[in-house]
């Protein structure tokens, strides 16, 4: 069996150490030792993409916000469902995982970087979405494990009712945030509702180390100020 290479290694403050590793045609991104994403399978994120750009491809001057770019598969499905004239950013934290797609990882999805409708910002994307203002068509997160059991859902800043009420105030009418999870959660729905939106949970339906995968669906019903 062809070897594991261990390509490059990047600290992230306040996250941990980020790893990159090769294994013939594979990718993976480690954390702190634990896969964390891998090339082999990205059916989940190519769904969060097209999910939340459904309808986009019609409207003019269409703006969509990605937090994460992991190996660039969301990116890129997002891209391929919006016209010519649509707006991509996509908040990363990690330096180092724009530069692995600008190098190594960037053939894995059609070099996504290199298209002039995205516009990546170095930066924690709960930063970006408190200061946006009706301005993003869709927000799609793709930046941890998703919502978990814990009382405030693993990440107070994204996944609480009141986080999840503020990133509602940077959606255009009509917007939509989609939201990926590494597995179940089933009283987050309840919690989306109780911020204002319509929600819904989809399953990925896909093989092996996707089948368990959740996109969570949200459209504010009433705006909120």
């Amino acid at each position: 069996m062809i070897p594991w290479q261990t390509l490059d290694r990047a600290d992230v403050p306040g996250f941990g150490e980020l790893t990159l590793h090769q294994r013939g045609q594979i990718f993976v991104i480690r954390k702190d030792g634990a896969e964390w994403m891998g090339s082999h399978t990205h059916r989940s994120e190519d769904l969060l993409a097209t999910r939340a750009c459904e309808g986009l491809r019609e409207r003019d001057g269409v703006r969509v916000l990605i937090g994460g770019l992991g190996l660039g598969f969301t990116l890129r499905a997002a891209l391929d469902a919006l016209a010519a004239d649509a707006e991509v950013e996509v908040a990363e934290l990690a330096e180092a995982a724009v530069r692995w797609n600008r190098g190594p990882l960037g053939p894995l999805a059609g070099r996504p970087l290199d298209d002039p409708r995205t516009k990546v910002l170095v930066d924690d994307v709960a930063n970006v979405i408190a200061a946006a203002r009706s301005r993003y068509d869709a927000i799609m997160l793709d930046v941890d494990n998703g919502p978990d059991q814990s009382p405030q859902f693993g990440n107070p800043s994204l996944y609480s009712p009141a986080a999840l009420a503020k990133i509602a105030r940077g959606l255009r009418p009509g917007g939509t945030l989609a939201i990926w999870a590494a597995g179940e959660t089933p009283s987050f729905l309840a919690a989306f509702r109780r911020a204002g939106y319509a929600a819904e949970r989809v399953r990925t339906g896909g093989r092996g180390a996707s089948r368990g995968h959740i996109v969570w669906i949200g459209r504010p019903v009433a705006r909120t100020r």
